[in-house]
């Protein structure tokens, strides 16, 4: 037994200082058990001896005992307040239960005993961290590095709080600035990814994410990111070999689950894509991103009231959301709820594809709350081509109430629409706008309108031919002796759905016989069909040598039937009233609705649906028996 004041009652006797240091001895030299025993005993002594209990909270700490860690230095500090030591460690356990607002009035008390305690300053930058109070974190590390100039550490947290703030470029910096000092520091590696990931630089992110992987192979984190990196690559199949790996590695990861949906769905494999996304949210039923990429996975199988359930659940979550505002839209006007559909509509442009394409203009939109009598409102494209061939329809409407219309299109459409009716002047994007008074961006005109299936202004045509290109036209391309079937089998190969919505053309060729003259209304093909395109004699391409699209309108013009996928050409034919076969992929774009064969936007167009993914042969096969009923 060790006594306060006198030595002890054996031969080995000893004062409580002379056990305190032995006990720090034993600490520092790896027997924790020794030390701890030694401290236990001065405590028998003196049951407030601060080393005694400042040394076992240590060791408790070290040894996962966080709770009892709590406790020993709470009385150490209760013992000796002023101690900044003490209030720093007991900061750091609390830190580690995940309470990051006690643990940072532990090191601002510490502070406040010693201001220049670079430690305590680090140590605080992380609790803020943990706070979300990135800038204060910011100004911690930043006076960490004046105090301790070569801290890595605090660089890499320094970069951590700068991209929650962010400023990727400079969290890059300081990043850089971390692996200078330390050049094997993988964490730090991982970090620089995530930076350069946010400043659009994924092959180089990679690189990044690839050098943490070379320094730890079990960092479950860096295999997540590299997925991300690779998944911005479009790299799919990596993608997923990498999230599984950081699952290999942390089996609980519910964002490396997500994100292996994520990979799954961008690799057609909808129902495995399902199913990660749902363990995703067996691990975090409050995890908004997986909601809202269980609802991507439900809408690529075609059960979109589901996927709009959990698109509300990430909502409910978070009512912000943009991505499942953006996502819940489309599910809303796929099942015809345009009441509801229009307004979230309005999302895409806070996330989603069009986003970029927002204009910011002085004047204020207009979403038919206001009178347009004697004013000018500019109408602008936003989207593709077939979007302003579908929406330009509401000029007319827009005039019908009093107002000058000024259209800005894209300008292959610009000559086409030169004469569209309500339109007072047709301008290209990119030319000098007139004044105006409001504005509103096509694809918005069905919510100012408060358009529903059954008001849909689908009077056909309102889009027209020029007579003289039509002349032109059937001039050069002689005296029609067959049914004339003009083709188009790709779109924008940029489409976020093309891979879904375009045939390659040799799944097209059993269609094309002798019944009927053939002419290809494909502007470009792709290298993958060009081969097969100039081995098919009985297939007249003329697509090269259309201006814009009213060289394609005049084209149109001249053909009995047009057979098209889901592209601009469907829409130009359904708007100038021809008589247009659109095939469409199982989970077909919102406009065409579900389960119909029929157009509410194109009177004359008939819908030719995959009946399960990917099977346009079974389409193919429908349409040869439907063309036999083609006559001139």
């Amino acid at each position: 037994m060790i006594t306060e004041a006198g030595p002890w009652r054996s031969a080995a006797a000893l004062t409580l200082p002379q056990a305190v240091q032995r006990a720090l001895a034993a600490y520092q030299r790896g027997d924790w058990a020794e030390s701890e025993r030694l401290c236990r005993a001065v405590l028998e002594a003196k049951q407030d001896h601060f080393d005694a209990l400042h040394l076992l909270g240590v060791i408790a700490a070290r040894t996962q005992r966080e709770r009892e860690a709590v406790e020993l230095l709470s009385q150490a500090v209760s013992a000796d307040p002023g101690n900044a030591a003490a209030q720093s460690h007991l900061g750091n356990v609390l830190r580690g239960l995940g309470r990051p607002a006690e643990a940072l009035a532990c090191y601002e008390r510490a502070l406040a005993l010693a201001p220049d305690a670079a430690e305590a300053h680090y140590h605080r930058g992380n609790a803020l961290v943990d706070l979300e109070r990135h800038a204060e974190a910011l100004g911690s590390y930043d006076r960490v590095l004046a105090l301790k100039p070569g801290l890595a550490d605090a660089y890499n947290n320094r970069g951590i709080a700068l991209n929650a703030l962010k400023r990727p470029a400079e969290a890059l910096q300081s990043y850089e600035r971390a692996l200078a000092l330390r050049p094997d520091f993988a964490q730090a590696y991982n970090n620089r990814g995530i930076a350069l990931l946010d400043l659009n630089r994924p092959a180089d992110a990679l690189k990044s994410f690839e050098r943490a992987l070379a320094l730890d192979r079990n960092d479950a984190k860096a295999h997540f990111s590299r997925g991300i990196a690779l998944a911005a690559l479009e790299r799919h199949a990596e993608a997923l070999e990498s999230f599984e790996r950081a699952l290999s590695r942390k089996p609980d990861y519910a964002e490396a689950c997500n994100h292996r949906g994520m990979a799954l769905h961008a690799l057609d494999r909808e129902a495995e894509a399902l199913e990660s996304c749902e363990r995703a949210l067996a691990l975090d039923p409050d995890y908004v991103d997986a909601h809202n990429s269980r609802g991507i996975a439900l809408f690529a199988l075609k059960r979109p009231a589901e996927a709009a359930e959990s698109y509300e659940r990430a909502l409910a979550l978070d009512p912000e959301y943009a991505p499942a505002h953006w996502n819940l839209a489309l599910c809303r006007l796929l099942l015809g709820d345009f009441a509801a559909g229009w307004q979230e509509y309005e999302w895409r442009l806070k996330a989603g594809p069009q986003s970029a394409a927002r204009r910011d203009f002085v004047q204020p939109s207009w979403l038919g709350a206001q009178s347009l009598q004697g004013r000018t409102i500019l109408l602008h494209s936003e989207q593709g081509l077939g979007d302003t061939l579908q929406f330009c329809r509401y000029a007319k409407e827009v005039a019908a109430l009093g107002a000058t219309v000024l259209l800005e299109v894209q300008a292959p459409l610009a000559g086409l629409l030169a004469g569209l009716e309500g339109v007072a002047q047709i301008l290209r994007e990119g030319d000098p706008l007139p004044a105006f008074d409001c504005h509103c961006p096509l694809p918005s005109l069905p919510l100012a309108f408060r358009t529903d299936l059954r008001s849909i202004p689908s009077a056909v045509p309102y889009v027209r031919s020029d007579p003289v290109r039509t002349a032109a036209w059937r001039e050069k391309l002689g005296v029609a002796t067959k049914p004339r079937i003009g083709l188009a089998w790709s779109g924008s190969a940029a489409h976020r759905n093309d891979r879904n919505r375009s045939v390659p053309l040799e799944q097209m060729l059993p269609l094309v016989d002798e019944r009927a003259e053939w002419i290809s209304l494909q502007k470009e093909v792709r290298a993958s069909d060009a081969a097969v395109l100039a081995s098919r004699a009985d297939i007249r391409r003329v697509g090269g040598e259309l201006e814009d699209f009213a060289d394609a309108a005049a084209v149109v013009e001249l053909m009995d039937i047009v057979v098209t996928v889901d592209t601009s050409i469907a829409h130009l034919a359904g708007a100038m009233a021809k008589r247009v076969w659109i095939l469409l992929p199982f989970n077909p774009d919102w406009r065409w609705l579900l389960d119909r064969e029929d157009s509410v936007w194109y009177p004359t167009a008939r819908l030719f649906r995959q009946p399960t993914p990917g099977d346009w042969a079974s389409v193919v096969r429908r349409l040869q028996g439907e063309l036999g009923s083609i006559r001139r």
